[in-house]
């Protein structure tokens, strides 16, 4: 049994054949073939953190599969407040057969998962998004941008910067990085990527100049300045990251 937490579990190979077998159930739904892959499975999805594109996409796509989706948000458990996670992760594991988690803390993720009896997916914490990265990936194949791509990412040195920093350190390909200062992504994760990109080959740059950036980059990407839970930072925020809007002047750039 293996978990889904963060990209730097997963081998280069693992995660190209994960992306490309997405691709392929795709376009046998849109071809009209519904296959149950997994017919009568149960995914429980975790929402502490809500969204309106995880919650439909992974309803969605269980539906198409074969199994069914149980919603359960913060009124419905109470995971680490009044219960131990890992009483919660026992308890819902052993009528389950699969659970995707979006939530604050990593480390509430691994304990989770280190108590599950079944496989456990990221659906977001503070510090990873891979599942966001995978749908990224994937776009990028389909619209022919993932051959020795340059990607550029503008904004927030936050949990999705840290999976870009995976995805690249994995795959091999140039990421630039550009975030204000005092808003850098985690330096151990940083330093975790370049250890990684000495293996794959990937060239990593962080710069707090935008322009630097997307010079060039032949795919830009970006995310919210204010992320759940920093809704007291956020106008603050809108006055440190004004020269990070990705506009037509920027693109204009790359």
């Amino acid at each position: 049994m293996r978990h889904f937490l963060t990209l730097k579990d997963f081998t280069k190979a693992e995660i190209l054949e994960i992306i490309t077998l997405g691709i392929a159930i795709k376009k046998e739904l849109k071809s009209g073939i519904i296959t149950p892959y997994m017919p009568h499975q149960t995914l429980a999805m975790i929402f502490e953190k809500s969204s309106t594109r995880t919650r439909v996409s992974f309803e969605t796509g269980i539906f198409q599969l074969g199994g069914h989706g149980l919603f359960l948000s913060n009124r419905d458990i109470h995971l680490g407040r009044g219960e131990p996670v890992k009483d919660t992760a026992r308890v819902i594991s052993s009528m389950c057969d699969m659970v995707m988690i979006r939530t604050f803390e990593h480390a509430k993720l691994e304990e989770f998962a280190a108590y599950s009896e079944v496989p456990v997916i990221n659906g977001l914490t503070d510090s990873y998004h891979p599942i966001q990265l995978l749908a990224d990936y994937m776009t990028m194949i389909e619209h022919h941008k993932a051959d020795n791509p340059v990607v550029a990412y503008i904004g927030d040195g936050n949990n999705m910067t840290h999976s870009w920093l995976m995805l690249a350190a994995k795959l091999g390909f140039e990421l630039r990085v550009a975030t204000p200062k005092g808003y850098e992504a985690d330096a151990d994760i940083i330093a975790h990527a370049h250890e990684l990109a000495k293996v794959s080959g990937a060239t990593l740059v962080l710069t707090h100049d935008p322009k630097i950036a997307i010079k060039d980059a032949t795919v830009v990407t970006t995310d919210t300045w204010a992320s759940m839970g920093q809704e007291d930072e956020k106008h603050e925020r809108l006055k440190v990251f004004e020269g990070f809007m990705v506009d037509d002047a920027l693109m204009a750039i790359a």
